[in-house]
């Protein structure tokens, strides 16, 4: 019995530990929204560890996680998640990466949201050399349409 009770107790505190790992990578999984004075919807999103911005949205109306990234043109999508939520190609470009000039699909996604913000017919980049484990980088092209500050660890977008 108390081999039983180490087992159980050791697999509890895996789990445990496993939710925090995720919640240090990602602290923002369900970002909150709240209107200002001005009646602006805002977002504000803690930065991680790493000291990046994560948060969890959706694309078309499927959750997704997101990469905040200012100096992405594009989101740019990885070609797995794309296939998954069966976006349409609009032809082939060129982008420049911290990798080189690789070849993308262009595609336009119907909406982009994180909390209650939305944003409608957003130009989104599909790169198939992304894994599908990775995060969905939200670059200018929607970024641009919104206004962000950033104070002490906090990332505030607003529309």
């Amino acid at each position: 019995m108390l081999i039983i009770a180490w087992i159980l107790g050791l697999l509890v505190l895996t789990q445990l530990f496993g939710m925090w790992e995720r919640h240090q990578y990602n602290p923002n999984h369900a970002p909150l929204s709240q209107k200002n004075r001005e009646g602006r919807i805002e977002v504000a999103l803690q930065r991680n560890r790493q000291g990046h911005y994560l948060a969890r949205g959706e694309i078309n109306g499927q959750p997704q996680t997101f990469l905040l990234d200012t100096g992405a043109t594009d989101i740019v999508i990885p070609g797995e998640i794309a296939r998954r939520l069966r976006l349409r190609s609009l032809g082939t470009d060129y982008a420049m990466t911290a990798n080189g000039m690789i070849e993308v699909e262009r595609t336009l996604l119907e909406s982009v949201s994180i909390g209650d913000i939305i944003l409608y017919n957003v130009p989104a980049s599909i790169n198939p050399a992304m894994g599908a484990d990775s995060a969905i980088l939200l670059g200018m092209s929607a970024l641009r349409q919104l206004d962000f500050t950033q104070r002490d660890g906090v990332l505030t977008l607003s529309q």
